[in-house]
């Protein structure tokens, strides 16, 4: 399958802000929901945020308020702003498409995954 491609991760302090990209490639973008995850070392993934084809938006507990996932159908790209950066937000951000969207719900066993990007909150 072809696989999305993100971009934007880095090195941030706490409190700071940034912003992911991701791509989506192979797929009816407008048509698709979109999902972000990450992973902490040692941990399993997470689901952080999602958006639906219609941009309705769904959000892990631990970052609504503070993350803000957007969606272009022009440039089939999807967008996670993040802002007042934690380090437990430390991990690889990955973005998928394609996944099966319903009543706010993500399935990730449908589509592809991206590379990751690793994003670090430390001072």
């Amino acid at each position: 399958q072809v696989q999305p491609v993100e971009s934007g991760g880095g090195l941030v302090q706490p409190g700071g802000s940034l912003r992911l990209s991701c791509v989506a490639r192979g797929i009816i973008f407008r048509d698709n929901a979109m999902g972000w995850y990450r992973q902490a070392p040692g941990k399993q993934r997470e689901l952080v945020a999602i958006i639906s084809s219609g941009g309705r938006r769904v959000y892990a507990d631990s970052v609504k308020g503070r993350f803000t996932i957007s969606r272009d159908n022009a440039k089939s790209t999807v967008y996670l702003q993040m802002n007042s950066l934690e380090p437990e937000d430390t991990g690889v951000y990955y973005c998928h498409q394609g996944g099966r969207y319903w009543h706010d719900s993500y399935d990730p066993d449908f589509g592809s995954w991206g590379q990751g990007a690793q994003v670090t909150v430390s001072s």
